[in-house]
């Protein structure tokens, strides 16, 4: 029994560090004050580089310090006793999983985050230099960052293309610092005497910097230069696009995993296939609403109907309120009867909404009957009343 009941606290645990189920807020406040945690010691480690205000709070920065190291020692303790809970590693014994974690980047980064500190407790003076790794923590912010995550993946995985890219510029550098060691080589023997030595300047004018420590006094150096300049331009580019169009399509590609899942959730979509989800997830259109603001206001023309991907909605019809969460969806009624909005919608919190046009509901009923079928059974539920829904198609397309 205790067995047991260690092994369910252990999941548990790791389910809290690893953000395991969404939205559960044990989970969110223990990411948030992590992620805070880091980005005071970052903060703390540059004010604490400043003589002046090193020496007047040292005190501070002394206990900042300290707590950080305990909670982010106890932070990897946890991690370390709950990797065997990790997926991909239960067919493993636990200290084969342990160490798959221990050696693993983000389980390196959290050594490397706590250990110097402990050594240096404890080691001679001279050995406070290994404090320069608290910088280190900055990398832990990955692990609760979805953009950094996402920025990392994209890098990974377009690891190929962007070496490609390193090694086509390293090339150009060789060319144009062999050229320019021809070209200005006996005018300026001691910066650009040599291959090596002319390099430098090949790097610094490829990568578009231009410190101005080194500069052709030639003619043809000076059309070397000029090129060089050009094709650098050229070269910067390669890398910024590859990333760019990447870390678009992961992120497209995110949100369309999250609008999916989330139209897979909804009654009215249940039973539709693959290519039918995939199909409405094109004509959505995202909104953020902020705690507060109103989304649709009694007497106002429908438009669009709404679906909650993530936050909470509450609705007021007359005297009665109706509160919404992730997967609902509201604003339909008045849409599919062509009426004027009979209440009015408030984000309770900041909300991420999927709006759905008017035109492109009717434009979904008249394609699909069963759609049209299960709209006439949410607004007959809804209202209490018999719709026809050929006539609520009709009544669509007027809107």
């Amino acid at each position: 029994m205790a067995r047991e009941r260690t092994k369910a606290l252990r999941r548990r645990v790791y389910l809290v560090l690893e953000q395991g189920p969404v939205g559960e807020r044990i989970a969110v406040v223990a990411d948030r004050a992590l992620m805070a945690l880091i980005v005071i010691n970052l903060i703390a480690v540059a004010l604490e580089s400043v003589p002046a205000l090193g020496a007047r709070y040292a005190r501070m920065f002394d206990l900042i310090e300290y707590f950080s190291l305990t909670v982010f020692t106890i932070e990897y303790a946890l991690r370390l006793w709950g990797a065997v809970e990790h997926g991909p590693h239960q067919h493993l014994s636990p200290w084969r999983a342990r160490l798959k974690y221990a050696l693993s980047p983000a389980g390196l980064v959290d050594l490397v985050a706590v250990l110097p500190f402990w050594l240096a407790l404890v080691l001679p003076a001279d050995f406070r230099f290994v404090l320069v790794f608290r910088m280190v923590r900055f990398f832990k912010i990955a692990r609760y960052s979805p953009a950094m995550r996402s920025l990392l993946d994209v890098l990974y995985r377009e690891r190929r293309a962007l070496f490609g890219c390193l090694v086509i510029t390293m090339g150009m550098a060789m060319v144009a610092a062999s050229l320019m060691h021809l070209a200005e080589g006996k005018v300026q023997p001691d910066k650009l005497g040599t291959i090596p030595d002319a390099l430098w300047w090949a790097i610094v004018t490829v990568g578009t910097i231009g410190y101005g420590d080194v500069v052709p006094v030639t003619a043809l150096g000076k059309v070397i230069a000029t090129g060089t300049i050009f094709v650098g331009l050229i070269l910067m580019a390669l890398p910024i696009g590859i990333i760019a169009t990447a870390f678009s399509e992961q992120i497209h590609r995110r949100d369309f995993i999250v609008t999916w899942g989330m139209i897979a959730k909804v009654p009215l979509f249940a039973e539709l296939d693959a290519g039918d989800i995939a199909d409405i997830s094109e004509l959505l259109r995202a909104k953020l609403v902020e705690p507060g603001e109103v989304i649709i206001r009694e007497g106002d023309h429908a438009h669009s109907m709404y679906f909650i991907a993530a936050g909470e909605v509450e609705v007021a019809l007359g005297k009665k309120t109706v509160k919404l969460g992730a997967g609902q969806f509201f604003g339909e009624v008045a849409v599919l009867k062509n009426e004027r909005r009979s209440g009015t919608a408030t984000a309770l919190e900041r909300t991420n909404l999927l709006a759905l046009s008017a035109q492109d509901l009717h434009a979904l009923m008249q394609r699909d009957p069963r759609i049209a079928e299960r709209i006439k059974d949410v607004v007959e539920k809804r209202t209490g009343k018999k719709v026809d829904p050929a006539k609520a198609v009709g009544e669509t397309t007027k809107a």
